[in-house]
């Protein structure tokens, strides 16, 4: 499916705004840069949606949204790694309103996934470990430690200041141990 100039019009609020401030709308991105960028973008920040929220089809409902408002905000940004953290930042946020939802409705706030509890696997006792931690000391750990991010881009996507951060951190990684110990992986 393209994504072409003719794909993306302004509605008359928007089309009002613009003539408001005497700017011309922006173009949007072209259909091979958006393409680019989703193929660049798309499988990792699947993964930290996933790692969020511990459910496929949430994840891939919520990347979705995330694309969309990403074509609908139609940033001016150039820079490809503020594209990223623009598009990381609306996920975040997504995420979070997902759920606020699943709590006003007071349903399980996360569907860890049912595996036997054998050391040899790994990854899933880390996903079940991972799951017991609270969405922003998710999204705290996934961003620093496995998209690299700075505490600078971890404040932006998560909204908050970035003095606070590194305590944020401090205390997630605290947390994650702590469940790591009950589960058998003590530091030796």
């Amino acid at each position: 499916m393209g994504y072409g100039a003719d794909a993306i019009a302004l509605s008359p609020p928007f089309a009002l705004r613009a003539a408001t401030f005497g700017r011309t709308p922006k173009r949007p991105m072209d259909e091979a840069k958006f393409e680019a960028f989703y193929r660049k973008t798309a499988r990792p920040l699947w993964s930290y949606i996933f790692r969020m929220t511990g459910n496929s089809a949430t994840a891939d409902d919520l990347l979705q949204k995330t694309f969309f408002r990403f074509i609908r905000s139609n940033p001016a940004i150039v820079n490809e790694d503020h594209l990223r953290h623009y598009v990381f930042k609306t996920a975040t946020n997504l995420v979070f309103d997902h759920f606020r939802e699943i709590k006003r409705r007071r349903e399980h706030v996360f569907e860890a996934p049912v595996v036997s509890s054998s050391h040899d696997d790994l990854r899933h006792d880390m996903m079940r470990a991972f799951a017991e931690l609270k969405p922003q000391e998710r999204a705290l750990l996934w961003l620093a430690h496995v998209e690299g991010s700075s505490h600078e881009e971890i404040a932006d996507a998560l909204g908050v200041k970035t003095k606070s951060v590194k305590v944020m951190l401090f205390r997630a990684r605290k947390r994650l141990a702590v469940i790591l110990t009950r589960y058998g992986f003590a530091r030796t």
